[in-house]
């Protein structure tokens, strides 16, 4: 390759060649400027090109890490929504509670008389037994013979007792029998467990008794077992058979008894002192004494 200046140009030359090609430069720029301006638009695709890949890995860098932000996002947001659910699952739960036991603690009940919640922690119910047992016993002053309600009526009574738990006989029971009067005329009868929770029969009513469909029956106080005026249940049939010496009514008890999860123990002024084995059940000879 031939050197610019040979070997024998001196130093001042090249000096001397290289001002005056600036000068002549520096007069020549704005001449040279649309030639530049051309140049410049043909190479700027190049550029455009060249800069491409650096651009394309900025932007794929930029989404994916977009991508994984909005992944990780996405993973808390639906983490938050199954915890929130889970929260909803468990307020909407203690709601309906709360109503129950509002409903509970607002029942016709004698505000003098000495109560206590209880929840019921097993059932058992079968043609030949009735009852539920709840998480109260001999520790909280329960007793055998206590009158048990809900929100609506009379459940039943207890007829065992522990220490922790005690069990409750649902009127439902086949063994059980309350005396009740009809609110509408005071005429007392009895209403007996027929084994179905929504039924109870109204046994040795006279054909001349005054009730009707729509009736309702609240405790009487005789058999010194239930204290006077709580629901029990209301008259839905009355069969007039001329064939029978007495009507057959049947009654539905107002008390829920196949949904009750919350009771109320009820603390009458006098509470009966029999024994166990005597006081296991109401009964109708309970009415005659």
């Amino acid at each position: 390759m031939t050197p610019i200046f040979a070997r024998s140009v001196s130093h001042q030359f090249r000096l001397t060649l290289a001002v005056i090609l600036s000068v002549a430069l520096l007069f020549a720029n704005k001449k040279l400027e649309p030639a530049r301006e051309a140049l410049a638009s043909v190479l700027s695709p190049m550029q455009y090109v060249a800069t491409a890949p650096g651009n394309l890995f900025d932007w794929g860098a930029e989404n994916l890490a977009s991508l994984s932000m909005l992944k990780k996002q996405n993973q808390e947001l639906l983490r938050q929504q199954v915890m929130m659910s889970e929260r909803l699952q468990r307020f909407e739960h203690l709601r309906q509670e709360n109503q129950r036991l509002r409903a509970l603690l607002g029942s016709p009940l004698h505000m003098d008389a000495k109560k206590m919640v209880a929840e019921v922690v097993e059932v058992a119910s079968d043609p030949f037994h009735q009852f539920v047992v709840i998480n109260h016993g001999s520790n909280n002053g329960v007793f055998v013979g206590q009158p048990v309600v809900d929100a609506q009526g009379v459940v039943g009574q207890v007829v065992e007792v522990n220490a922790l738990t005690s069990r409750v006989l649902l009127i439902s029971d086949p063994k059980q029998g309350i005396p009740v009067r009809i609110t509408r005329n005071d005429v007392r009868v009895v209403a007996n467990g027929t084994g179905e929770l929504d039924q109870l029969d109204l046994r040795y009513v006279a054909k001349s008794t005054d009730i009707k469909v729509g009736d309702l029956l609240v405790t009487s106080g005789l058999g010194n077992r239930f204290p006077e005026g709580y629901p029990v249940a209301r008259v839905i049939t009355i069969n007039r058979d001329d064939g029978q010496n007495y009507l057959k009514v049947t009654a539905q008890p107002m008390a829920a008894l196949d949904r009750i999860r919350y009771l109320l123990l009820i603390w009458p002024d006098h509470p009966p002192t029999q024994e166990p084995e005597a006081s296991a059940a109401t009964t109708t000879e309970d009415v005659s004494q």
